[in-house]
């Protein structure tokens, strides 16, 4: 299992707001398959079963923003994939929040 972390902004808009962008990408991921994916403030956390996938996903969302007349669009992307054990973006939040009943 793999976790990527993606943040795309097109440069140039008309607007400052990003948020019609975020939804039209958003859109697109509702209908891609064999992935999970959470919204947050400044960008989106996407699970899938691994790397080449997220990889190929993280294109199509790039590619998005030029079918609506931005000419540049810059997107960041965090991987974290392990051979060991099972990854998920809820159990990796529950180990941290395990942690903090701890103390």
């Amino acid at each position: 299992m793999a976790v990527m972390e993606i943040s795309i902004v097109p440069i140039g808009t008309k607007s400052p707001s990003l948020s019609r962008y975020v939804a039209g990408i958003l859109n697109f991921l509702e209908k891609e398959k064999d992935i999970k994916y959470q919204l947050t403030s400044m960008g989106t956390i996407i699970e899938a079963t691994s790397t080449e996938k997220l990889l190929s996903v993280a294109a199509k969302m790039h590619a998005i923003p030029f079918s609506e007349e931005v000419k540049r669009v810059v997107t960041t992307i965090k991987l974290d994939e392990r051979k060991d054990k099972e990854l998920t973006m809820e159990g990796k939040v529950k180990s941290v929040e395990e942690k903090l009943k701890k103390n």
